[in-house]
Formats: structure tokens, C-alpha cells, sequence
């Protein structure tokens, strides 16, 4: 039985730049579903990276799309200079937009 698929995830947008979640990688070669963070350019639309901020173990003697971790809210953090992100298993990143170091808060 395979599960129902994330809710989207609302973009965020901050200094001209769109972020958003990308739910299925796997479609898209990134090796796993959840995780990928993209970013656009707002003026042109233009793809300027994606990021995985977390590796999903499919491993385990499950099913994979059971094992799949979506992205629950992305937000700008206080800094004004990072991206705060939340998985669904209640784990919350924080994305330096200028390094692209991931921190996980809890």
C-alpha cells in the first residue's frame, strides 16, 4: 500500500530569490523523495541550485515510499540571512543561504 503524497509547501521568497521544497526527487534523478531545497531567481526564473539537507536511509525493510521524509514549511529565519526548515518527522533545519551549511536545530 503505497502512502498519500506531502501537502505542498508554500515557496518563500527573500532578496530576489524564490525557495522552494522539492518533494519527488527520485523523478528527478536526486536519489531520494524529500530533502531537496531549489533555488530560483525571482527576475528571471532561472534555476541558481538545489540542496539536499538531509540523506532518507532506504535501507530499512519497509517499503521505500514509506521511508520517504517530506519537507513540511520552509520559512525565512530571524537572521534574514538563512531558511528555516521543517521536516515531517518534526526535525527543523536551518540553511545558511549564503554558505549552504545546514544546521539541524532539533
Amino acid at each position: 500500500m503505497s502512502r498519500e503524497g506531502p501537502e505542498p509547501v508554500a515557496p518563500v521568497e527573500m532578496g530576489g530569490i524564490r525557495y522552494e521544497a522539492i518533494h519527488w526527487g527520485k523523478v528527478e534523478g536526486l536519489g531520494q523523495n524529500g530533502g531537496h531545497v531549489r533555488a530560483f531567481d525571482q527576475a528571471s526564473g532561472k534555476e541558481l541550485w538545489t540542496l539536499k539537507l538531509y540523506d532518507i536511509d532506504y535501507e530499512q525493510d519497509m517499503e521505500p515510499d514509506r521511508l520517504d521524509v517530506f519537507i513540511t514549511s520552509l520559512a525565512p529565519g530571524e537572521d534574514g540571512d538563512s531558511l528555516i526548515v521543517e521536516d515531517e518527522n518534526g526535525r527543523r533545519f536551518r540553511l545558511d543561504l549564503a554558505s549552504r551549511e545546514v544546521e539541524q536545530l532539533s
